[in-house]
């Protein structure tokens, strides 16, 4: 019996390398661990010899610093294999594109930033097959997010409002602000597939973020049951009030012992129209990064614990998407009530 388990998903790992601008000649390197998707591997390996590039899978031991199971979480701290290894750091450096399979991936880790630096571009791939494929990116939807990325550029002020009780106010002087748009087709770009969003790094925040019913937790990828309010001064959370999920996070905020498990760190909102808010119910939690609640077109996104433009290492990493917000820069909405602004 031959295994077809990667057939389906050629065609669109294709597709994705071609959006990296994949030339052939160039060199690629697709990362793995031994809890990576074999059939992923299969389709990366098969992509890149379809696109005429020299292909090297490397498959490196498992193992995250992190203090919290490996589960797609986001926490992004690579593998240890790797962090410690200056040879599988040099093989990375080499490569012109680096698919990553790991099961965190490196995305705070300041060793990614050593390797994009080299000019090497990585495409970061962990959610489930038909959540890659239904969401596989177009070239315009980098010219989208970088619109809202020149629009906060230019700003000083992010509010971010909803019927349930939000009200932050954002300061984005020097908060960098990037973009995801599912594919790295720059030199030393990092981008994560599917993905579509802006966001940005601000130190100050002040105000309330009131939680809603159906809200979205990660990395636990879970609902929200019942209002959470937390109050934010300074950009950090001083205290949160609520039932079942207030306690869960103030739990994991106090058992992280980290400083920095109570600041937040980026910030934005989600442009991946194809996405589906109920996926994280739909798949078991280690199937998904859930980027499909992270980049929901109209979603306001924020998150706790790393900070590099503050140089905040932290491993206390949660993401948190909010239905219903108005987000608006300079007094001009982007998101209303939960749906995008047209452009």
């Amino acid at each position: 019996m031959f295994d077809l388990s990667s057939v389906d998903l050629l065609d669109a790992f294709t597709r994705e390398l071609q959006l990296c601008k994949l030339k052939p000649g160039e060199h690629v390197v697709v990362l793995a661990e031994p809890a990576s998707r074999g059939d992923y591997v299969a389709a990366a390996f098969g992509a890149a010899k379809a696109c005429g590039a020299h292909v090297i899978a490397a498959t490196v031991p498992g193992g995250s610093p992190a203090p919290m199971p490996s589960t797609h979480t986001g926490a992004g701290p690579g593998l240890t294999s790797v962090l410690n290894d200056t040879a599988a750091q040099d093989l990375l450096k080499s490569a012109d594109l680096v698919v990553d399979l790991t099961q965190e991936g490196f995305i705070h880790a300041p060793v990614q930033q050593e390797i994009l630096r080299t000019g090497t571009r990585i495409i970061f791939v962990c959610d489930a097959p038909d959540v890659l494929i239904r969401n596989l990116p177009s070239e315009g939807d980098k010219a989208e997010v970088l619109k809202g990325v020149e629009r906060l550029k230019q700003a000083r002020v992010m509010r971010v409002t909803s019927a349930a009780g939000t009200d932050l106010t954002v300061q984005l002087a020097g908060s960098k602000p990037e973009f995801q748009c599912g594919f790295a087709d720059d030199p030393g770009r990092w981008d994560h597939w599917p993905s579509t969003m802006v966001l940005c790094w601000p130190e100050v925040s002040e105000g309330t973020i009131v939680l809603d019913e159906g809200d979205i937790l990660l990395p636990f990828k879970e609902y929200v049951r019942d209002p959470v309010t937390l109050h934010v001064v300074g950009g950090h959370i001083k205290d949160i009030t609520g039932g079942a999920e207030a306690r869960m996070l103030d739990t994991f905020f106090h058992d992280a012992r980290d400083p920095w498990a109570r600041s937040l760190s980026h910030m934005g909102w989600g442009l991946m129209r194809s996405a589906d808010w109920f996926a994280t119910a739909m798949y078991g939690k280690g199937d998904l990064m859930g980027m499909d609640a992270r980049a929901f077109a109209g979603n306001f996104l924020w998150s706790t614990g790393p900070h590099p433009v503050l140089g905040r290492e932290s491993y206390a990493h949660l993401d948190i998407a909010m239905r219903g917000c108005t987000v608006s820069v300079d007094g001009t909405d982007v998101v209303t009530g939960g749906e995008l602004v047209d452009s």
